[in-house]
């Protein structure tokens, strides 16, 4: 800013006269002329230069867009445009706070990764794999899936894949999820559901839009933490998470309309066959041992002491263990 002070104006006088109007000519400097030589050159060059044709005249008239760059790593997703625009607040999520440590959601791309039109996407896949009840796909479509991933994994979450979670775990692949929740379920609505191994909470938030209450057992105590931070934002109420040996199963909430396990053992333990209720469900991986590949297992409680099991598709899950840590 230069160190001179603007000159004061005179003062103006309402209503303005003609000779108001009339502007004093300007002091003339020691480049007038120089001035006055390029602007008739310039005026002289405008005058020759015509366009080929109206399109041409149009584009020389209007002045070249201006694009600012933007480095890829530092590339932000545009808004999208719509009749009704989604709130900045909605859309997202703020960063989480480091006090408590919750998982940090506002990430790059977090607009895109928040969208319902990603899940979308996400359920569509499922639907075209084979899933079809539609409260199943309705439940996969309304978590948030990226909350339950670290921030750098957080651009895979609705891609169909396991991703890691720490203490050698996983959360599981959204089909397989998908797949679970509907054997277990099928089609039937159900009451009290346990989930053998929480993990980071995801599976536990699907299962709350399906069954009235969901109990879950971690073994693991820090990824037991992690699954109370990851879910206590949704503000889900009918989750009852516990800290114990999965293999136990919860015989105080017993019996269960469905069991979900999300590790593979070598069998499906005796005390959660009989923590289920009659005419209830359970799904778990079972085999790994010696090379043997681990299968989908479906067990129907068919009457008291009666279980009838089908063997369905090749998975692949983190071993089934005993105690906790």
């Amino acid at each position: 800013m230069s160190g001179e002070r603007a000159k004061p104006r005179p003062a103006v006088r309402f209503p303005l006269a003609l000779e108001d109007l009339k502007r004093e000519p300007r002091k003339a400097d020691g480049r007038a002329g120089e001035r006055d030589a390029a602007g008739e050159a310039a005026r002289q060059r405008l005058a020759s230069a015509t366009p080929r044709t109206a399109q041409d005249a149009r584009g020389a008239a209007k002045p070249p867009a201006v694009q600012k760059a933007v480095a890829p790593s530092a590339a932000v997703p545009s808004k999208p445009v719509s009749p009704n625009p989604v709130s900045q607040k909605s859309a997202s999520p703020k960063p989480a706070d480091t006090k408590t440590g919750a998982p940090n959601v506002a990430l790059v791309g977090a607009f895109a990764l928040t969208s319902e039109r990603v899940r979308e996407r996400m359920v569509e896949r499922l639907r075209a794999n084979g899933v079809t009840d539609a409260r199943v796909l309705a439940a996969m479509a309304a978590v948030p899936r990226h909350m339950f991933v670290d921030p750098g994994l957080a651009t895979q979450a609705y891609e169909d894949s396991a991703l890691p979670i720490g203490h050698q775990q996983t959360i599981s692949k959204p089909s397989v999820v998908a797949r679970m929740i509907e054997l277990a379920m099928a089609g039937r609505p159900i009451e009290r559901v346990l989930e053998i191994g929480t993990g980071c909470g995801y599976q536990a938030a699907v299962l709350s839009h399906l069954a009235s209450d969901v109990y879950s057992i971690e073994r693991v105590k820090p990824l037991y933490e992690r699954a109370k931070l990851n879910l206590r934002p949704l503000r889900v109420p009918n989750i009852r998470l516990h800290y114990g040996d999965g293999r136990v199963g919860l015989p105080s909430a017993a019996p269960f309309d469905a069991i979900v396990i999300a590790a593979a053992g070598l069998d499906v333990p005796r005390a959660l066959l009989e923590q289920l209720t009659i005419g209830g469900r359970l799904v778990a991986p079972v085999g790994g041992q010696s090379g043997e590949p681990q299968v989908l297992t479906l067990v129907e409680r068919v009457g008291q002491a009666q279980w009838r099991e089908s063997r369905l598709d090749r998975v692949f899950f983190v071993p089934l263990k005993s105690g906790v840590i």
